[in-house]
């Protein structure tokens, strides 16, 4: 039998594919708007990086030296900073095994990104779940659920599912009231969209210490396949993490392609600017017909449905729109729908009209 705090997790739910979508349907084309990937596919340097890789029958490096420095000096910091990882995911189950002991609390909000609160829960910790205000982290109330088994603070930012981000001043609060005894893990995933940055985190790490943030390159870089994330904190707590961390969790060819994709400051430029434009353009169209959408920061936008969310999702889906059922991540009455190129984004808009208007499949 396993044990208790495993059967109390529920499994990761990845949204549909393409793949099965058509097998479903029948479908020629379709629209995936379900995962936050970059419509643009891949760094293309990162994929010529790629196509030259070679020696992958041998365990060539476990430290990546020279790619973690490269990471840390972009945030003025160096290579004992910054640990890498099978995608940010394992860093977060990671930071669970390093820093929390059973009965230790984490304080993470409600609804955010699922794996703070298995990784908390594997451990046998107590995830402390805060309600969001109006989609956005409620500081206050995370800061008045810190007590004296508190260990860990954890803040999407932007907010996976909802897209949104935390003003400078509230940020300056958080890093003024809570206590430096307390590990704050920031989750950057999708830092990269936004378009005021809000706080220099690499400062805080600096002065407070007692801070990881993670990052990944699955996202405006296109590399979500490849499985490679990074953090980067005080040296303390990047030496734990090394420590727990499995051997070789990286692979030659996502450091190859991560090493590429850091020079192709073309390819992200282009990334960010559609993104902007296009999560604009479609977030103004949705509240015109009605449909509330939170600010985002990120590469996907969480609207209102007037039917239920998943309802609306399985019709999206017989027209070949994958999107994701806000019933699913915590937030019922939305979906969660990423910013894609200008056909997809009218795809999708078109989709939603005829469903909200009742029209047939």
């Amino acid at each position: 039998m396993s044990r208790s705090a495993v059967r109390a997790i529920a499994p990761y739910v990845a949204g549909n594919s393409i793949e099965e979508v058509r097998r479903r349907f029948g479908h020629a084309r379709i629209v995936k708007l379900a995962s936050n990937e970059n419509p643009l596919g891949s760094s293309p340097l990162a994929l010529a990086a790629l196509r030259s890789a070679d020696l992958l029958h041998l365990y060539l490096d476990d430290a990546y030296e020279e790619l973690r420095e490269r990471l840390g000096e972009r945030e003025g910091l160096h290579a004992e900073n910054v640990v890498l990882g099978h995608g940010s995911n394992e860093l977060i189950n990671t930071i669970a095994q390093s820093f929390l002991d059973p009965g230790d609390e984490a304080v993470i909000a409600d609804p955010t990104f699922s794996l703070y609160r298995s990784a908390v829960s594997l451990v046998g910790a107590i995830p402390v779940e805060v309600p969001l205000l109006n989609g956005v982290h409620d500081i206050e109330r995370m800061l008045a659920a810190v007590g004296p088994r508190t260990k860990a603070f954890f803040v999407c930012d932007p907010n996976n599912p909802t897209g949104t981000f935390l003003s400078p001043p509230v940020w300056s609060a958080l890093f003024e009231r809570l206590s430096p005894e307390v590990l704050l893990v920031i989750d950057r995933a999708y830092a990269e969209y936004l378009e005021a940055p809000g706080f220099e985190l690499a400062r805080a790490v600096r002065e407070r210490g007692n801070i990881v943030v993670l990052r990944t390159m699955s996202k405006a870089y296109g590399l979500a396949s490849l499985r490679f994330g990074y953090a980067y904190g005080d040296r303390e707590s990047i030496g734990w993490l090394q420590r727990v961390r499995l051997p070789f969790n990286v692979s030659r060819p996502a450091a190859i392609g991560a090493a590429a994709a850091l020079d192709d400051i073309a390819f992200l430029e282009k990334s960010v600017l559609l993104n902007a434009s296009e999560r604009s353009r479609v977030t103004a169209e949705l509240e015109r017909r009605g449909h509330h959408c939170y600010p985002s920061g990120a590469n996907f936008y969480a609207v209102t449905v007037p039917i239920a969310a998943h309802a609306a999702y399985e019709a999206l889906l017989e027209r070949g729109i994958i999107v994701r059922s806000g019933d699913a991540l915590r937030m019922p009455g939305r979906l969660r729908v990423t910013v894609g190129t200008p056909e997809e984004n009218d795809a999708f808009l078109a989709a939603l009209d005829a469903v909200t208007s009742g029209g047939g499949a």
